[in-house]
């Protein structure tokens, strides 16, 4: 069933699991932090969509954003003294992204569907313990390279299969399009083959050329304001 929800499009692409702290300065996006501290916004959340490259939604509308977001669950809000806010959200529930509306409200509402994953039958326990290890190693591998030793954590060794991708893929640079396909998959199997894969390119890339993906927010074509 379709659902509104508020939208907060950005040059990059959230993870469910993933935490996502930002800085509300323009004057729409404050009126929504606003309406999520109140309430007037069901569950506290909003949804984050990434921006293609060279677009705007303001423009360009949906053929500027990616088909497929995720949600942010507000965690804390914090108002300045001149009105803006440092906000901390975690990603929550993917959606598909059906049509925006650009009048009913100060900011971007749009009508979604949410993006279960695809239940699997009956995974092979040894295959999942494979995967699971194979895409742990390739992030250390990863993220041995490309940060400092303080710069980023293991997920628990709890995690569940079906989250371990999103949060592995959370904090390491993937391209923009690596890292919607990896939203947009609702296999978690393929998902923990995906993250594996593109890990150890990603790791190989470092070890050669020193080089990690630039953010899309470097380029000189804005996105958003925020």
């Amino acid at each position: 069933m379709a659902a509104t929800i508020p939208l907060f499009p950005l040059g990059t692409v959230l993870m469910p699991g993933a935490a996502l702290p930002l800085h509300i300065f323009e004057p729409r996006y404050r009126q929504l932090t606003v309406d999520l501290i109140t309430g007037e916004v069901p569950d506290k959340e909003f949804g984050v969509v990434a921006v293609r490259e060279g677009h705007s939604p303001d423009a360009d509308g949906l053929a500027g954003l990616y088909g497929v977001g995720c949600t942010a669950a507000l965690i804390d809000a914090r108002r300045l003294p001149d009105g803006r806010y440092d906000v901390v959200t975690r990603g929550a529930r993917r959606f598909r992204l059906i049509d925006l509306d650009t009048e009913s409200r100060p900011y971007l509402t749009g009508s979604v569907e949410f993006l279960p994953d695809v239940s699997e039958n009956e995974p092979d326990e040894r295959l999942i313990a494979m995967l699971d290890a194979a895409a742990r190693e390739a992030h250390r591998r990863y993220c041995g390279t490309a940060w400092r030793s303080d710069d980023w954590a293991e997920p628990k060794d709890d995690t569940p299969p079906d989250q371990l991708a999103h949060l592995l893929a959370a904090d390491c640079l993937l391209p923009m399009d690596d890292r919607q396909a990896l939203l947009e998959q609702t296999s978690p199997v393929h998902r923990l083959r995906e993250i594996r894969m593109l890990l150890a390119r990603e790791a190989g890339l470092l070890e050669r050329l020193h080089a990690v993906p630039a953010p899309l927010g470097t380029f000189p074509d804005e996105n958003s304001p925020n």
